[in-house]
């Protein structure tokens, strides 16, 4: 089966560093381990997007549509892409500023993390491409909202060619709501609160009232819970010894992506869980890539 995802957002460069505890203020901690990989929602979901389908053999392609820029720092981004079989489309590439670049210290026994960041508010896409030819052989869309005005124009185009949609609701965005009035699918985090909602159940309330067909809530650790056809229920989530939580929603978007182009939602959703929790077993965002079969702890 052909499958081929094209994936809007936000690009980092991640330095990742693990330690047993949070440095207090001017104390110098050396790290247990490191590593620095590209990052970002969109960035980290068609990495596993992509990941999945050369498991699976499957033909197709992996785009990422971002801000990278000509900085130094932009080549690192560029080269793990490569690595991982991801083509970066570049919405400035003439940019000769630093790409946002963000540090997450990691801590057991949990895999808590700390980050901070600076997200694509200073990165937004100055090139817009032709819609219509870059979608000419994509199945799946997802949108992080980091490129939001890019997103809302692309995300008309691929409604209007009956491509889903499929939203990562990470945190709320100014004018989220007009994309998501366009999406097939919208899976927010814990963490995302549009205008107004104080609680997942007014969430779920607001994405129905906005006519999203299928939506989903995720809450780390915990269930699932999920709207779809009317009917609202809950998915367990399967239960590991995390060591680093970073890039788990990313992963289980890209995961998602894959897997609902031949599953039905509810499916698409355990699996993408399934994947998740299997990358959360490891330090860093591409460990789990590393042998990573299918099976649980792979």
């Amino acid at each position: 089966m052909h499958k081929s995802g094209l994936f809007v957002g936000l690009a980092t460069l991640d330095f990742l560093y693990l330690t047993p505890q949070i440095p207090q203020v001017n104390e110098k901690r050396v790290a247990v381990d490191y590593t620095v990989a590209a990052g970002g929602p969109a960035t980290n979901g068609a990495i596993a997007f992509e990941y999945l389908r050369r498991l699976h053999e499957k033909s197709g392609s992996t785009q990422l549509l971002a801000s990278v820029g000509t900085h130094p720092l932009s080549t690192l981004i560029r080269a793990d892409l490569e690595v991982y079989g991801v083509h970066c489309i570049d919405l400035d590439p003439q940019r000769p500023d630093p790409p946002p670049v963000s540090s997450i210290l990691v801590t057991p026994p949990r895999g808590d993390r700390a980050v901070i960041s600076i997200n694509a508010t200073h990165a937004q896409g100055a090139w817009k491409p032709s819609f219509s030819a870059l979608l000419d052989d994509v199945q799946v869309v997802l949108i992080d909202g980091h490129q939001m005005a890019i997103s809302q124009e692309l995300a008309q185009v691929a409604k209007a060619q009956q491509i889903p949609i499929i939203i990562d609701g990470g945190s709320w965005k100014a004018g989220f709501e007009r994309v998501l009035a366009l999406a097939d699918t919208a899976i927010a985090s814990a963490n995302f609160y549009p205008p107004g909602c104080q609680t997942h159940e007014q969430v779920m309330a607001y994405l129905v009232e906005l006519g999203v067909p299928q939506i989903a809530v995720t809450q780390g650790e915990g269930a699932i819970a999920y709207y779809t056809q009317g009917k609202q229920a809950q998915i367990p989530v399967p239960q590991v010894s995390a060591v680093d939580t970073l890039g788990a929603g990313d992963i289980f978007h890209g995961a998602f992506c894959y897997y609902s182009l031949e599953l039905d939602f509810v499916e698409a959703l355990t699996q993408a869980a399934q994947i998740a929790s299997a990358s959360v077993q490891q330090f860093g965002t591409r460990a789990w890539l590393n042998g990573y079969d299918g099976e649980m702890g792979g």
